[in-house]
């Protein structure tokens, strides 16, 4: 007789939040997983690439540098979103950690650095550096105590580089050149859209692969119930502290990109309101969803290019398509594209469900027949 463990609710449940459920045919249907929606994405990623040529053809060379400024703001958008959207942690500070990624740019600048393979990653690793700081100072904090902490941290950041006369006070630092990257000519807008396309999708995937992983199953079920996570054992701030890091790292390289993108930095950059910006385009596209921070950097873009043109108030129809996107699609833009999915995955999963209980109907008849032919 063997000694078997027994299996409680609580072990049930873990186990399943954990990996998931299995269909009939070995599909994981875990709601922590997030897949990289090749069917729409693949012909996506197509456009982007042939959108240079396209922009050559059609004389619409300007909407190079908005669609490269879109990627580089997903790419925070995004950064953003994981702390929010995948660990629960509203930071209103989130900023900062962009614009300490645009002033490592122009320092190096300043000081006549200009490789991209030194400033680059520079800037990725002071990002993470301030976030760690911030982070074994707020994250012990929740709600909105969390917000306000993570606030007055960036505005003490914001008043201290306005301060210092050595990197331009309120004037910013203009850059003279973008970074060099090796044969390629980062002053070509062309060959510099390419290079944030690429650094867009690297990014995309790595955050994919993370939550995908332990790491990220575990970041999600600290989303969901911080307290029972803890008391499974889990290391909550550790975990929490992480993340932080990473998406703040993440910000930094965006704010390296940004800089070299409008040849300026400028202390704006590390205000409150832009912080506001990423949480509003994360909201937009969906909190939560891997590629909220894409689709609400577009939807925020998009507008107030096209808004702009017409009224010096366009901000007002933006709060107001703001305000009707948390009214009637709560979960954000992309949430419209899960629930087709997830509509097609229903009816698939109904289909399988459907021919295996069949399979198993036939299976019951055969065995029924055989006794008889038996006898």
């Amino acid at each position: 007789m063997t000694n078997a463990r027994p299996v409680t609710t609580a072990t049930a449940t873990t186990a399943t939040t954990a990996t998931g459920t299995t269909g009939t045919k070995g599909t994981t249907t875990s709601p922590l997983t997030h897949g990289l929606s090749l069917g729409w994405s693949l012909p996506l990623l197509a456009f982007l690439l042939a959108w240079p040529v396209i922009a050559d053809a059609t004389g619409s060379e300007f909407y190079t540098g908005l669609l490269t400024r879109i990627l580089i703001l997903a790419i925070a958008a995004t950064s953003l979103n994981l702390i929010l959207g995948f660990g629960g942690m509203v930071s209103l500070g989130h900023a900062a950690f962009v614009g300490l990624g645009a002033y490592t740019v122009g320092i190096c600048a300043q000081h006549g650095i200009y490789p991209a393979w030194i400033t680059w990653p520079l800037a990725f690793l002071v990002g993470g550096i301030f976030a760690f700081v911030f982070g074994l100072i707020s994250l012990r904090a929740h709600g909105i105590y969390l917000i306000m902490i993570t606030l007055a941290l960036a505005q003490m950041l914001y008043y201290l580089v306005v301060s210092i006369s050595a990197f331009g006070g309120e004037d910013g630092l203009p850059l003279d050149s973008r970074s060099a990257l090796g044969a390629i000519d980062l002053g070509d807008d062309t060959r510099f859209y390419y290079v944030v396309l690429t650094l867009f999708v690297l990014a995309l995937a790595w955050v994919q692969r993370m939550l995908n992983a332990r790491f990220g199953q575990v970041l999600q079920g600290i989303r969901e119930n911080e307290t029972r996570m803890s008391a499974s054992g889990f290391a909550v701030f550790r975990h929490k502290l992480v993340a932080y890091v990473l998406a703040g790292a993440l910000a930094g390289l965006a704010g390296a990109l940004l800089a070299n993108q409008s040849y300026f930095v400028s202390p704006a950059m590390l205000y409150w309101d832009q912080s506001g910006v990423l949480i509003v385009m994360v909201i937009l596209g969906g909190v939560g969803h891997l590629y909220g921070g894409l689709a609400g950097a577009a939807a925020y873009l998009g507008m107030e290019e096209f808004l702009s043109q017409y009224t010096e108030h366009w901000q007002f129809f933006l709060g107001a398509a703001l305000l009707a996107v948390v009214l009637f699609i709560p979960a954000g833009l992309m949430s419209l594209a899960s629930r087709k999915s997830k509509a097609a995955e229903s009816g698939a999963a109904e289909s399988g469900a459907a021919e295996s209980k069949a399979a198993e109907s036939s299976t019951a008849g055969a065995g029924a027949t055989e006794p008889r032919a038996a006898e």
